[in-house]
């Protein structure tokens, strides 16, 4: 089994319930188990501005399942969603991202691990950090020496 850490994000279609439904989806995978998810944080949008505000979480597996094979998962996951990729940083019903799988370093067409920018971005490391404050990121050292470079990134918790 290897420990993976999924990033889930949604700004349409009432984002609370998605990652809700996305949490409970996430247990049911094949060969897959659920063991803790993060707090709901509420973030601004990267890239592309115009549109609102994400709610975002971390959730932790473990997987008997390939990276890739888990990523498949996923994707059928936000499918069911209606996400729709109109283009970079959209708006979007659900997306969910392999942050982490174990230790490992993948770099295929279709998969990169850790997920690219995960270490300069709030909405991940925030909510990582509820999880597995010790944890090393492959490739880029320790969660705790990489959350003061994005200390000034606008997230806040949601309640609840």
């Amino acid at each position: 089994m290897t420990r993976a850490y999924i990033a889930l994000g949604s700004n349409l279609a009432d984002p609370v319930t998605q990652l809700g439904v996305a949490f409970d989806e996430l247990g049911r995978l094949p060969q897959t188990r659920f063991v803790a998810r993060s707090s709901l944080w509420r973030s601004a949008p990267v890239g592309y501005l115009d549109q609102p505000d994400f709610v975002n979480a971390v959730a932790e597996v473990e997987t008997a399942l390939e990276a890739e094979t888990l990523l498949a998962h996923l994707l059928d996951i936000e499918r069911r969603h209606g996400r729709v990729r109109e283009f970079q940083n959209a708006p979007r019903t659900l997306d969910l991202d392999i942050a982490l799988y174990g230790d490992d370093r993948i770099d295929t067409p279709i998969l990169t691990v850790p997920h690219p920018r995960m270490q300069e971005r709030a909405f991940v490391l925030l909510p990582l950090n509820e999880l597995a404050p010790d944890i090393v990121i492959p490739g880029h050292g320790a969660l705790r020496d990489l959350l003061p470079g994005v200390a000034g990134q606008r997230l806040e918790v949601m309640p609840g």
